[in-house]
């Protein structure tokens, strides 16, 4: 069986990891150059610091390297403090063996083994000490960049069941909107039936398109339809209104062709435009005037749609207190989706007092 490839991610995170790790050695040895050299005295100082620094930094350098895979053993067990603490311990000696160790060849190979004895016992404590140090300095690092690693983890893992529920949720809100359509539009022909059997029977007809309009739009909660076929669909619907209401329903049309193409969730000015009927329209001997306007907003190139009606309006404190109320299931739905969908990009804003109509307002984001 051919081993797993690494994720383009994960070879990328690896570079990184060791292509600071090199920096940081690179930094140290040029910091201890630095301290041993004296420039006044000419060049011998400098090159002796030179040979003092890499004699010295070589082996802890190298030995960096396979604290890793120990640091990362140690933070993925589920071994207590204590043990993880003795394993860290036993493995900081061990590191400090193999420094001297490592010196200790390279002194014999270079100048003979009398000379490699006679070092190993000056600097056997002092070295020792530093090797513990090393070790505690790296194995530290190392820690902290895999808590790091291991904290971003939990946020993506966190934030993807964030998004996983946002998007049940907005697929439950979508899924209110269109039964609220359809038991009201029932309704309406119901009531169409026993005044005008002819009637309804072409009304029959337009809503059997409106239901595949429907029925098309309900292959998920992040389905995006162009502006103008939501009109279209929205003209069907009023059309279907008119049956019933007759001259009492007035409609202004206020869009700008540029728009059309622009896209947004299905069934987004239905259930508004059906609210202004309910309360502005058909409960008033007179009937009302309800206008509908699309147009590109100036600064961001978004799409700024608007329901409005004149009819009686409420009390904006009244509606808060008591969120769905004056407009029914799908103005709760829609404003609670608008909080959800886009990123909370989109916004459904609501403008009404008493005697002044009601008018809701929305902005969607185009790509």
């Amino acid at each position: 069986m051919m081993p797993a490839t690494p994720a383009p991610h994960t070879l990328r995170s690896r570079r990184r990891l060791w292509l600071t790790y090199a920096g940081c050695c690179l930094l140290t040895w040029t910091l201890f150059v630095l301290a041993g050299s004296e420039f006044d005295r000419g060049l011998d100082p400098f090159w002796l610091a030179v040979y003092q620094a890499t004699t010295m930094l070589w082996a802890p350098m190298l030995l960096g390297v396979a604290v890793w895979p120990v640091a990362h053993r140690l933070h993925t067990s589920d071994a207590g403090p204590l043990p993880t603490a003795m394993a860290h311990l036993l493995a900081a000696l061990g590191f400090a063996v193999c420094w001297q160790a490592g010196e200790f060849a390279v002194n014999a190979l270079l100048f003979g083994m009398d000379h490699a004895g006679a070092v190993l016992v000056a600097g056997l404590l002092w070295r020792s000490i530093w090797g513990l140090v090393a070790y505690a300095v790296i194995a530290t690092a190392f820690t902290a960049v895999l808590q790091a690693r291991a904290a971003r983890t939990a946020a993506v893992a966190a934030a993807q069941a964030e998004s996983a529920l946002a998007k049940a949720e907005l697929s439950a809100i979508s899924g209110k909107l269109n039964p609220h359509f359809l038991f009201n539009t029932l309704n309406t022909l119901i009531a169409l039936t026993r005044k005008d059997p002819a009637g309804a029977e072409a009304a029959l007809l337009q809503f059997a398109s409106m239901l595949r309009y429907v029925l098309d739009t309900k292959r998920g909660a992040e389905d995006r339809v162009m502006l103008c076929d939501e009109i279209d669909f929205l003209r069907d619907y009023l059309a279907l209104e008119a049956l019933r209401l007759g001259p009492r329903l007035r409609v202004d049309w206020q869009l700008e062709e540029r728009v059309m193409a622009d896209e947004l969730p299905p069934l987004t000015l239905q259930p508004l435009v059906e609210n202004s009927i309910l309360h502005a329209v058909a409960p008033r001997k007179t009937g009302g005037c309800v206008t509908i306007s699309a147009r590109r907003n100036a600064l961001n190139q978004g799409l700024e749609l608007a329901v409005s009606d004149d009819g009686p309006g409420c009390d904006p404190a009244a509606l808060e207190a008591r969120p769905g109320q004056r407009r029914g299931v799908g103005l709760s739905a829609l404003k609670k989706r608008f909080a959800l969908d886009y990123g909370g990009q989109a916004r459904l804003r609501i403008h009404t007092a008493p005697g002044t109509g009601f008018r809701v307002d929305l902005f969607i984001p185009q790509a």
